[in-house]
């Protein structure tokens, strides 16, 4: 490829959907959405990707069932000690003071980040119960978070749902229609080779 882009946002959306198709309880949906994580991690470092921005859950999912919420609360938690274990960098970015952010996240969150990755290392941003409004109230706590170039959902809704709004507003945007724990390489694969051809002008 001749285009790689520098800094991917991933939307895993489709867990609870995934979860009832399958048979099982809602809250279930959510573990089974972190070997597809790994896997993406994984490919994305084999593509030459600096960077990736995971929406893990935000503020307003926090009104969901109170299974719901320990569930991907928890997932966030596995997700974070997965992504340590792959020779990424990990920054946390969410609403540390609410009684939802998981306090084993603490370590990890809202720092500032380095300038560049060691050698054969990624950037990982996991956003752990975000708000777009927490973060602009809070003089944009993300600001140390790159422009994205290119924004990942699936699950095949066509909307942000919040996500980092000022690192978004030039973001290329792709859809992939199968749930989140359905997550195959290929769909990555083809993401980026739908990057291939748009026209990035970031509006010049």
């Amino acid at each position: 490829m001749k285009r790689i882009p520098k800094h991917i946002g991933i939307i895993p959306d489709g867990n609870r959907r995934w979860a009832k198709q399958n048979g099982l309880k809602k809250e279930d949906g959510y573990a089974y959405g972190l070997e597809p994580g790994l896997r993406l991690l994984r490919a994305a470092k084999n593509c030459g990707i600096q960077e990736l921005t995971l929406y893990g859950f935000t503020v307003d999912n926090c009104k969901r069932p109170k299974e719901q919420v320990s569930a991907f609360s928890k997932a966030c938690v596995r997700a974070a000690e997965m992504i340590r274990q792959e020779n990424a960098e990990l920054y946390v970015f969410g609403n540390t003071a609410s009684r939802c952010f998981p306090a084993e996240l603490l370590p990890f969150a809202n720092h500032e980040r380095r300038q560049a990755c060691s050698e054969g290392t990624i950037k990982v941003n996991l956003l752990t119960n975000y708000g777009w409004e927490w973060d602009m109230k809070n003089g944009w706590a993300s600001s140390d978070i790159p422009r994205i170039d290119l924004v990942i959902r699936w699950g095949g809704m066509c909307r942000l749902s919040g996500f980092l709004p000022i690192q978004t507003v030039y973001s290329d945007f792709y859809i992939v229609k199968e749930l989140w724990p359905d997550f195959q390489e290929q769909q990555f694969m083809d993401a980026l080779q739908w990057y291939q051809k748009q026209d990035v002008t970031l509006g010049g």
